[in-house]
């Protein structure tokens, strides 16, 4: 019994402890990840609790639950029309930028750890993929809004990389233990990982979301009806020699696309169960690491740390991207900066202990330091690295908060709640207001007292108005209450004026006395930019003409609907 009692007062004291110090990340600016790791090694046998956990099969099972979750609740946030920019790229990275980056990595660990070439290569195997965790935190939690582009490859590579990275490891692995088989049954084992998740993924993914549309349960259960049907994608695909990691992240992609009620029950429920995924994950591989057998192999894992980081990365990601994709150079340096690892690196350091590997301790000491640095070099910079590479775009105004109504099953009326903070509204009558046609307002609220809103009451500043409307009405909603500052933000960005992406060429350039080639004569100001871009244009590209930065600043699927005029 007191077995038992103690376990729930630690248990309990350290996630409550992780997740208080997500304030202290808010604070210093450090990637929580890293805290959750620093808390479980300050816990770990050589700490302050002295707690001994050295069972690294219950680690590798707890490591592959938790990555389940988090993917597929980062599949579940995923939007299909990201992948009109990253999918062919973030395929890429995800195949032959981790087989580029593992090659590089393993010859320098090779030559710094003086192993033979397999050895060396299993190291670079072992951390040569970037992690969904990481990733997903860093991107979600450190008010960094990249642009399209960016964002969706990163993301969509992140939850694709891992059955490369495991296909390597195992592959590996095998040979150092004198199980490797054939060429052709390697071959076999490889396409089965992809072609496997692909297919079950996509298919089980959509099943599931046409169940969870049509069965009526109470609100609680469609969360749990999600992750047991998840985890069952994962382990039969699994069973059957595919990856289950690909296919649970894109059963949740399958599932959060289909619109519907279930995904304001499923949505909430699973964010908290991925946090608590990655806490429970990252402090049981902190308990499992001893800080004084890290410590022997400090210097030369930092060596590899940095290897990867500024030699092995950047060069994969620009031979995997450059001539293939049309990315700007600011935008490969940052996807570059961000390859983040975190727990799948260490989840993999495990195999060489499960399978036996002649000094398997070394493995995962390197794969822990090795995410150590990169927590906290790349995670730590990642908001500064943004700003310098020029990738973020504003965020602009957003509602304060929003939900469903349940009214319908598809295209639901939204609670829409904006404080109005913009000074242009202050002392307007509500019905000078240019709202949206089919929106209206519920409630107005002034100093904690609830109003009842008339064509003549005049807004204040401070006012929290509630609006009744549609997410094709959120464009127009947010341009109306946004508040000085972040229409100064955006008018720095996207310029002062901004045109309709139908606008002739030869009408602009007509007005600015500006120069067009022939072919340019007839082409919409959208066609020009996205002509200039290459590629699918997304928010944010800007396009030198002229001494003139166009920049687009809307976008309806892969449409250029407002350009904005910058002239610096």
């Amino acid at each position: 019994m007191d077995t038992i009692n103690t376990l729930f007062l630690l248990s309990g004291f350290l996630i409550a402890l992780s997740v208080l110090g997500s304030r202290l990340s808010t604070l210093v600016g450090l990637p929580l990840l890293l805290i959750f790791l620093g808390l479980g090694m300050l816990a770990g046998e050589d700490g302050l609790l002295g707690i001994e956990f050295d069972d690294h099969s219950l680690a590798f099972i707890i490591g592959h639950l938790a990555l389940a979750m988090i993917l597929l609740d980062g599949g579940l946030r995923t939007r299909l029309k990201t992948f009109r920019v990253g999918f062919k790229p973030a395929l890429t990275l995800a195949t032959l930028g981790v087989f580029l980056t593992s090659a590089l990595v393993g010859l320098i660990a090779m030559w710094v750890f003086d192993l033979t070439l397999v050895q060396g290569l299993l190291v670079g195997a072992i951390v040569g993929s970037t992690d969904a965790a990481a990733v997903f935190s860093m991107l979600s939690g450190r008010g960094v809004h990249l642009n399209e582009r960016v964002s969706a490859t990163l993301e969509i590579e992140s939850g694709t990389n891992d059955p490369m990275a495991i296909f390597l490891t195992i592959m590996l692995v095998e040979l150092l233990v004198g199980e490797i088989g054939s060429v052709g049954e390697t071959l076999l084992f490889l396409v089965t990982q992809f072609g496997l998740g692909l297919f079950i993924g996509l298919g089980a993914g959509w099943l599931i979301a046409r169940l969870l549309r049509w069965v009526d349960l109470a609100p609680g259960l469609y969360s749990l009806l999600a992750l047991a049907l998840g985890f069952a994608v994962f382990g039969l695909t699994g069973f059957l020699g595919g990856s289950g990691f690909l296919a649970i992240y894109l059963t949740g992609l399958m599932i959060g696309n289909q619109p519907g009620r279930h995904l304001n029950f499923i949505l909430p429920v699973h964010d908290g169960l991925a946090w608590l995924s990655q806490i429970g994950l990252f402090l049981i591989l902190g308990l499992l690491v001893s800080p004084m057998e890290l410590l022997e192999v400090a210097v030369p894992a930092s060596l590899v740390a940095l290897a990867l980081i500024f030699v092995a990365r950047p060069l994969a990601v620009l031979i995997s991207i450059k001539p293939f994709f049309k990315f700007r150079w600011r935008e490969i340096g940052f996807i570059a900066w961000v390859g983040l690892r975190g727990a799948v690196p260490i989840v993999l350091a495990i195999f060489p202990v499960i399978g036996g590997v002649e000094n398997a301790s070394l493995y995962f000491n390197v794969a822990f330091a090795v995410v150590l640095m990169s927590l906290l070099i790349q995670g730590g910079s990642l908001p500064l690295m943004a700003r310098w590479m020029r990738v973020e775009v504003p965020l602009g105004v957003t509602p304060n908060h929003r939900g469903p109504l349940g009214i319908l099953p598809e295209n639901d009326y939204e609670m829409f709640v904006y404080k109005v903070e913009n000074q242009d509204l202050d002392d307007v009558p509500i019905r000078l207001l240019r709202f949206p046609s089919g929106a209206v307002i519920s409630a107005l609220f002034r100093e904690h007292a609830m109003l009842h809103p008339k064509g003549s009451t005049r807004l204040k500043i401070g006012d929290v108005i509630c609006v009744i409307g549609r997410a094709d009405d959120l464009p127009a909603l947010n341009r109306l209450f946004s508040g000085d500052a972040k229409l100064k933000q955006e008018r720095a960005f996207f310029g002062t004026f901004t045109f309709d992406g139908d606008a002739l060429m030869h009408d602009i350039a007509g007005v600015y006395g500006l120069t067009l080639s022939p072919g340019e004569q007839e082409m919409t100001l959208a066609e020009f930019v996205s002509l200039r871009v290459g590629g699918h244009p997304v928010v944010g590209d800007d396009v030198d003409w002229h001494g003139i930065h166009w920049v687009v600043s809307e976008m309806e699927g892969n449409k250029v609907t407002r350009v904005g005029l910058r002239l610096y």
